[in-house]
């Protein structure tokens, strides 16, 4: 697991897909513990996975890593990455001063 290891990145974003599960901060603690960003893609099929639910994976992945950034996003319809494109370029300039 990419996470056990410095990878000399400045951010660490991670993505989980709604049809994976909303318990999967229980199952990969390490993982959510060190990113700074999730995004939680295919929100569009969150009609279909109706035992996935926003409230309880962001729950758990704040619990474990309180100052998380979460972006709800689907990369079929496009929602949430106007969201997450603004927090690469906050970061990016942060990191340039």
């Amino acid at each position: 697991c990419p996470a056990e290891f410095d990878t000399g990145s400045t951010k660490n974003a991670m993505i989980l897909s709604v049809p994976e599960g909303d318990d999967k901060p229980l199952k990969y603690p390490l993982m959510f513990s060190i990113c700074d960003v999730v995004l939680i893609n295919k929100c569009d099929t969150l009609s279909v996975f109706d035992d996935f639910s926003k409230e309880a994976v962001k729950e758990r992945i704040l619990k474990l890593n309180p100052d998380a950034k979460i972006f709800f996003v689907s990369a079929k319809t496009g929602e949430g990455f106007d969201e997450w494109a603004d927090w690469i370029r906050t970061e990016i300039s942060k990191y340039q001063k």
